[in-house]
């Protein structure tokens, strides 16, 4: 029992550390996610942790561990964020051009039927 106390402390550190270090800023997509596997990686390391004997070891291994992969995963869905941004900006640029292209048309026309 004392071993699950000791680890759920450390996760707890942990998440309060992480959540201070950026108190009023907008996290990233990465930075979310990083948490979120750091988090949710010292807690299963902490449980299997205490299962071995070792809730404090097991917690600290889950929590870099869980950081890693975390940080993995929001990077790669940050990337594709950036990607799907930049190509919505560019559709908005092209129909913004087809518009406009559009009114020249039919001011051409325009000026042709009064000729």
């Amino acid at each position: 029992m004392r071993g699950r106390r000791i680890g759920a402390a450390g996760a707890m550190l942990a998440a309060l550390l992480m959540i201070s270090g950026c108190e009023g800023q907008r996290f990233s997509t990465t930075q979310k996610a990083t948490g979120v596997g750091t988090i949710l990686g010292a807690g299963s390391g902490a449980i299997i942790g205490s299962a071995v004997g070792h809730p404090v070891a097991g917690t600290l291994i889950g929590a870099g561990v869980g950081g890693v992969g975390g940080y993995a995963v929001g990077r790669g869905l940050q990337n594709n964020e950036e990607a799907q941004a930049r190509t919505q900006a560019q559709v908005s640029s092209q129909q913004r051009q087809i518009e406009s292209q559009r009114r020249e048309i039919k001011q051409l026309q325009q000026e042709q039927e009064t000729e």
